[in-house]
């Protein structure tokens, strides 16, 4: 059935594990848990961003470099067929070189379609997770899942999947969890190491208290969006995700249908991540040239502004939450 990533791996002596510029506890933990399975290649592990304090938790996570690895003959893409998550790549001329000359594999669970301009394989499918489709493509493949990579695994299923409780766990997801634990993953044991590194400062706290405060509604409710500029991404972000602080906690707001973090930079760019009660998410995402799943989803755009991005929203929501009320009744 996934055929596609034994005859990539074929004759491969070196392979670079690629993560997005959005890296999140599923494509660090694939990306992981992939060092663990391909024991017959030497591999280096590379996000053109540094790994967030807040994904600390994952062992080994310092493998992971910003430094692209030119002398591999194989480049693995994870958690990801957006063009649009890898412009740092695509736009470094030495990079893109690399990537168009060897061969490359994407390995995604998204729906969003598969824009990559360059050439690839691909073997994505519509599924909780990423690291769930490794886990599929190793039992498939017949390799072996050490307790390091079963862990690994576990811990990026559980992360993409809100701790087995968002929408898109099934009781097939179950299963697969059940079989990670039987292979090694010790679920308390990972759980108290990711309570220990998502634990908050007291300026943290502060902070969150602050977004809290600021988080604009429109739409009688139903739109909850915050606006985070680029000074507070970077005074924050190296110790706590700014999204990861407040997004769940705007989905908790009494009404709340659609959460949205949104970043601004100094270069015009805009980032949007999604979280939804209905399933819109990837509707919202795609709107703005993003993608992702019905219940989260995210986006990146130019030349634009907060405010602008707050007045498309609401324009093009009202419809969308109507369809999805007639289909609820």
């Amino acid at each position: 059935m996934y055929d596609q990533f034994s005859e990539f791996l074929a004759n491969k002596n070196r392979l670079c594990i690629i993560q997005a510029e959005n890296p999140d506890g599923d494509s660090l933990g694939s990306a992981i848990a992939l060092d663990y399975l391909l024991k017959d290649t030497e591999n280096t592990l590379y996000c053109p961003v540094d790994v967030p304090k807040y994904l600390h938790y994952f062992p080994d996570w310092s493998r992971v470099s910003i430094d692209f690895d030119f002398r591999a003959d194989g480049y693995i893409i994870v958690d990801t067929a957006a063009s649009v998550l890898l412009s740092k790549l695509l736009d470094d001329s030495a990079i893109k070189h690399a990537l168009y000359h060897n061969p490359v594999l994407v390995i995604d669970h998204h729906e969003t379609p598969d824009d990559l301009d360059l050439p690839h394989t691909a073997i994505i499918e519509p599924l909780p997770a990423c690291a769930d489709l490794i886990y599929k493509i190793a039992k498939d493949q017949k390799l072996p899942i050490p307790p390091t990579s079963a862990e690994a695994l576990y811990s990026a299923i559980s992360s993409d999947t809100l701790g087995l409780v968002s929408a898109s766990t099934t009781s097939d997801t179950m299963r697969v969890m059940a079989d990670l634990i039987d292979l090694g993953a010790n679920p308390a044991e990972l759980d108290e190491r990711r309570r220990e590194f998502m634990k908050k400062s007291p300026r943290i706290l502060d902070y969150k208290a602050d977004l809290i405060k600021r988080i604009d509604y429109a739409l009688d409710g139903k739109l909850a969006t915050i606006h985070i500029p680029f000074s507070e991404i970077q005074q924050y972000s190296d110790e706590y995700n700014p999204n990861v602080l407040i997004l769940e906690e705007m989905k908790l707001v009494s009404g709340v249908e659609v959460a949205i973090a949104i970043k601004t930079y100094p270069d015009g760019k805009v980032t949007g991540k999604v979280r939804t009660s209905v399933p819109i998410a990837d509707q919202i995402a795609g709107f703005f040239g993003g993608g992702g799943h019905p219940y989260a989803a995210g986006f990146r755009t130019y030349d634009t502004s907060y405010e602008e991005v707050v007045a498309d929203l609401v324009r093009m929501l009202p419809p969308m939450l109507a369809e999805t009320e007639t289909q609820r009744d």
